[in-house]
């Protein structure tokens, strides 16, 4: 299947890649552009403080009966909102992750696209079964 904008990022991605061009190169960047984009996040909590981690473990009643009440229980532990600087560290960290991974599905002769409309029609017909 074709889409343009994922095909048109992957060839463009294709173009500038020549510094990393290994499969090795480019292991290493995607695994080093993971933890920075992960660092970015950690830094808007430690350094610039616009968001705060408030974590613990889930209490779940035992009473729950549907997933809907599930979820309704679920919190992700993230308060607050990204400041515009830290949104835009984390808009860049995060576009540096899809170029490294666009770079490895063409190293690999793989369709950015198709690995995203796969794992959509995954998550859809598996739906809450998908459970990550």
């Amino acid at each position: 299947m074709r889409d343009l904008l994922c095909d048109g990022f992957q060839d463009t991605v294709d173009e500038l890649l020549i510094r990393h061009y290994s499969i090795l190169d480019i292991l290493s960047k995607l695994g080093e552009s993971s933890a920075r984009l992960n660092r970015a996040i950690v830094k808007s909590v430690t350094s610039c403080g616009c968001c705060r981690i408030d974590a613990s473990k889930l209490n779940f009643p035992e009473d729950i009966s549907s997933v809907d009440e599930i979820k309704a229980h679920l919190d992700h532990h993230l308060h607050g909102q990204l400041c515009q600087s830290c949104e835009d560290i984390v808009f860049d960290e995060m576009g540096k992750l899809l170029f490294y991974t666009a770079a490895l599905c063409n190293t690999l002769n793989i369709s950015l696209y198709d690995v995203f409309l796969k794992e959509y029609k995954s998550a859809v017909a598996l739906g809450v079964f998908n459970m990550r």
